[in-house]
């Protein structure tokens, strides 16, 4: 067994003092490999995490003396002379990340995610671990991994020790609540007041939609680990039987915005315990801890995770048809907004998520997994509904990758999936892999098509906004400064400006918060002056009224639906039209 012992001397410094301690045989070789993660599940892009070790030590637990080490990578250590000792290593981590994944410390609690802190024996991956925490009197701990005695957590494998966050404080508090027999935890860090008869109500009936969905349970019970911040926050990662949400702020924790926040980042992170944690693709059976586990199917992962995150809401009954129609337009703006939908396809940014998944990137460059993904499997689920007048639809192709693949922890292929929804569908579905998944086809016209089953259509309405509707450009105000921040390719704004101009002044008028009104005047060209890298210019913008960019595009109720249409919505989202 593999034993971690967590310790801290003074919160105040954000350090974590981590000890590692296990036996080595005495005929093992001569080196022993230590390996800390370079990345977390979740999150697929290299973190580098041992930017937060600092101090190593190894030596023999029995008699303190020092044993030979060296730094052979930016997170491997190899160890010498160890062979038939009990080794003990020191470090101490640095815990002042407060998001889903990261790890916190200070005077009010520990937050750790062991998967940032914790390092393994290379090629000892499979042995039990127990981690004991040293936490003052009247600490309580909040963690999927069961205790095998006060303050000590017990793992099976160092990847169930590092896929269970835990939090430790004297002020956590909590509730539970059953679906289908099974405990499911509700835990909360922080100063707020939840609505706990609704908030329990709700999350009862999304989790049982989704235990209806998929028919059982991976696991044998379930924590959702809330941070709840005094600041503004949103952040969700899945684990193999528990959530980490970092929200805030605090008291308006209840209030229509971030109650909505709420409940949409848990119904998908629970999503995650079936797609993802235990359908899992084959390139990540087992995790490689230390390099990119390269994946071509993150758009199911996350793309119908996200579909499904909030409209199982819906078809739970926790949100209305209007309120979920108002998430899915988000996601379509967050689509539509990028013109990177045209040169990256979803299988190609899925291996991209290890490039610059997680941040803005070069214009125009990539397309949203999360975004599109969940546009795309919206249409699908409306096309296999189509098909099979109902009979059929996404939440049997879900169905059956947890059955043949999840539940016996067999890893599946992108062919893996397009059988399946090939066989679902009743006919060849390639024509849509190739478009939507391989492919960089827009999507407004299928999509318009599938939603006419359910009595909806997709709406593009006008930009109000001048810069962007008129000439195809946004800016930003920053410390008084209005810069350009985005520009989409082929529009007026294209021919004269570029990102990062500093806009000061148009037609002589000094721009001071008024740059709408002053490009809205209805006049054919205007003179902006610009300062581009410290230099001052003078470009003109001539405005196409022909030609509006940036639509706003919306899912809507047909007024006009017919009888047919709205029993099909009916089934769709288990509301009335």
């Amino acid at each position: 067994m593999i034993h971690y012992h967590v310790a801290f001397e003074n919160p105040l410094t954000f350090y974590l003092q981590l000890q590692m301690t296990f036996e080595v045989p005495a005929t093992a070789p001569e080196a022993l490999e230590l390996q800390l993660p370079a990345w977390r599940p979740g999150r697929y892009e290299i973190q580098n995490f041992g930017q937060k070790i600092q101090r190593v030590t190894v030596e023999d637990a029995a008699s303190g003396e020092s044993l030979r080490f060296r730094k052979q990578t930016k997170d491997r250590w190899e160890v010498t002379g160890a062979a038939g000792r009990a080794v003990r290593v020191r470090y101490n981590f640095y815990a002042h990340q407060m998001d889903a994944g990261g790890s916190w410390l200070d005077e009010t609690q520990l937050y750790l995610n062991p998967v940032q802190a914790c390092m393994y024996v290379d090629g000892r991956q499979q042995e039990a671990c127990e981690m004991t925490l040293a936490l003052p009197e009247g600490w309580q701990i909040a963690c999927g991994m069961p205790q095998s005695a006060p303050n000590t957590l017990r793992a099976r494998s160092f990847e169930e020790l590092v896929d269970c966050p835990l939090m430790a404080s004297p002020t956590l508090v909590h509730r539970t609540y059953e679906a289908q027999g099974l405990p499911f935890y509700f835990w909360v860090q922080g100063e707020c007041a939840p609505d706990w008869p609704r908030l329990l109500r709700d999350f009862k009936a999304f989790t049982e939609e989704q235990l209806a969905l998929f028919g059982s349970f991976p696991v044998s019970d379930y924590h959702f680990l809330n941070q709840i911040l005094p600041y503004k926050h949103y952040h969700g990662v899945e684990h193999a039987n528990s959530t980490v949400i970092v929200l805030g702020p605090a008291e308006l924790l209840m209030t229509e915005g971030l109650y909505k926040e709420l409940l949409g980042v848990s119904c998908h992170e629970l999503f995650h315990t079936w797609n993802i944690k235990q359908i899992r693709p084959a390139e990540m059976m087992p995790y490689d801890y230390t390099r990119e586990n390269y994946f071509r199917t993150c758009y199911i992962a996350e793309g119908v995770t996200t579909y499904y995150g909030e409209y199982l809401l819906a078809r739970a009954g926790v949100r209305t048809a209007e309120q979920y129609f108002q998430e899915l337009n988000v996601v379509l703006r967050k689509h539509y907004d990028d013109d990177g939908r045209f040169n990256l396809s979803l299988a190609d940014a899925s291996v991209d998520l290890w490039l610059d998944g997680y941040k803005p990137g070069v214009p125009d460059r990539k397309v949203s997994v999360y975004h599109k993904g969940a546009l795309v499997a919206l249409l699908l689920d409306l096309t296999l509904r189509r098909l099979s007048h109902h009979e059929r639809s996404l939440d049997d192709v879900m169905r059956r990758l947890w059955l043949e693949f999840g539940q016996p922890g067999i890893g599946y292929t992108e062919d893996d999936y397009i059988r399946l929804v090939n066989e679902v569908a009743g006919r060849d579905m390639q024509t849509y892999f190739d478009k939507f998944v391989y492919g960089t086809a827009s999507l407004e016209e299928p999509l318009g098509k599938a939603l006419e089953l359910v009595g909806c259509l997709l709406l593009a309405e006008p930009n109000l906004s001048a810069s962007e509707g008129l000439f195809g450009f946004r800016t930003i105000v920053r410390n008084e400064r209005t810069e350009v921040t985005d520009i989409l390719p082929g529009t007026p704004a294209a021919a004269t400006l570029t990102v990062d101009d500093e806009i000061i002044a148009v037609n002589g008028r000094k721009v001071a918060m008024n740059l709408q009104t002053l490009l809205d005047d209805g006049a054919a060209s205007y003179q902006l002056s610009v300062f581009r890298q410290n230099r001052l210019l003078t470009v003109t913008l001539t405005a196409n009224p022909e030609q509006p960019y940036w639509p706003k595009i919306t899912v809507q109720k047909r007024p006009d639906a017919t009888p047919e249409q709205r029993a099909s919505f009916r089934q769709w989202l288990k509301q009335d039209f």
